[in-house]
């Protein structure tokens, strides 16, 4: 499998549980820390609690009791709360750092998978019975089957199914994070100033003495290259001029923290997840943006179905692949309709009111997918096929 984040150790998880022998790679040397915050709404906090790490998740959660959205001289505008409609709400219940999750799953699956840090899949060929891989280091194995869990910018899809360009939406929006020492007096509640399409705000986060910078901004596809982290600050800098409240000051720490992050905020849509032997998984297949708030709960749930599929189909690729989409495409097509309601609505005027929005989309997107509890595929100790990550 390639990629560490989430949908990878996900799904290491349960492919482990299943009886899958199983190796992630990370072209990163480690684990990233930080990032934005992700949430867990519906039937995806169903899916922790079956993987039985939902402790080791709520304790790393950040304290984040609700949001206050304010102008320009800091006075509150509307206020939304942890508890709003039952922890689904705009603030979930179970709100946690990006990085803090990824720690969380590759401490519950290090164990029993193997995970192999700087390096990447470079070469990889396919035929009736497996999968070749040459990586990027010169080691060369061969897998039953291989998994695309390598984010937005996939270089397995790329590799496999064809350029980007097929397959990435790009919704007009740029996002960026990163920590900084919480000098602005922000307790347990997110701050957030939005004007002409633009936001920034501050989250409280459970380390002691420091909090999360938020900015969003209009950027058009190809305004940000992703590999470029000198030229995401200066794009930062330059689309967060002039915008109002304590913005000036929270960019004054744009050099000094070790965890930016910026990039666009787009989907991707596919025909298919899957071809012959080799599949796609998480933001890599299905991105629904992070203007949806729910990428993170669709890759845990897309881990789940994809490990219980396969193993219900005897590690048979194509039938435990078509299954897995079968299962998920609704769901996933609802999470990426709020995703575009949502990116919408932040455009200058918006073309987009939330109050008009499908409830019943919302709540497809929330709860709307099955998850079968797989009584006749084993959940320990019968070994399956060999899946690279």
């Amino acid at each position: 499998m390639a990629g560490a984040s989430i949908a990878g150790p996900a799904l290491a998880h349960w492919l482990h549980r299943r009886g899958a022998e199983v190796t992630v790679v990370e072209r990163a040397p480690g684990l990233r820390p930080g990032g934005q915050a992700v949430d867990a709404r519906g039937v995806a906090r169903e899916v922790i609690r079956r993987m039985g790490i939902d402790a080791e998740v709520r304790a790393a959660r950040t304290v984040t009791a609700g949001a206050h959205n304010v102008d320009a001289d800091g006075n509150v505008l509307e206020t939304f709360s942890a508890e709003d409609d039952g922890g689904d709400g705009f603030i979930a219940e179970i709100e946690i750092l990006r990085g803090d999750l990824s720690r969380v799953l590759y401490d519950d699956t290090r164990d029993g998978v193997e995970y192999v840090f700087g390096d990447r899949i470079a070469e990889l060929t396919q035929d009736a019975d497996g999968v070749d891989v040459t990586f990027a280091g010169g080691d060369r194995r061969r897998f039953d089957l291989v998994i695309g869990a390598d984010g937005l910018h996939s270089a397995l899809r790329a590799m496999v199914f064809g350029p980007r360009e097929q397959f990435v939406r790009h919704l007009g929006h740029a996002l960026a994070f990163y920590s900084v020492p919480n000098e602005f007096g922000l307790d347990r509640w997110l701050i957030d100033h939005q004007e002409n399409g633009r936001s920034a705000g501050l989250r409280p986060i459970h380390e002691a003495g420091e909090a999360m910078a938020m900015f969003s901004f209009p950027a058009a596809d190809g305004d940000v290259d992703h590999r470029d982290v000198a030229a995401q600050k200066r794009l930062l800098r330059e689309r967060m001029a002039g915008h109002g409240w304590l913005t000036a000051r929270i960019l004054e720490h744009v050099d000094d923290t070790p965890d930016f992050y910026l990039d666009q905020v787009a989907q991707v849509v596919m025909d298919r997840w899957w071809s012959g032997r080799v599949g796609l998984l998480g933001d890599a297949a299905f991105s629904s943006s992070p203007m949806s708030g729910q990428g993170t709960g669709i890759a845990l749930v897309g881990a789940y179905l994809l490990a219980g599929e396969l193993a219900a189909a005897g590690w048979d690729p194509e039938a435990g692949f078509a299954a897995h989409e079968e299962r998920m495409r609704p769901f996933v097509e609802a999470n990426q309709q709020i995703g575009r309601w949502n990116a919408a609505s932040r455009t200058v005027p918006p073309t987009s009111d939330p109050s008009e929005w499908d409830m019943a989309v919302i709540e497809r997107a929330i709860n709307g997918i099955e998850l079968p509890d797989y009584a006749g595929v084993p959940d320990s100790g019968v070994r399956g096929g060999r899946v690279g990550l």
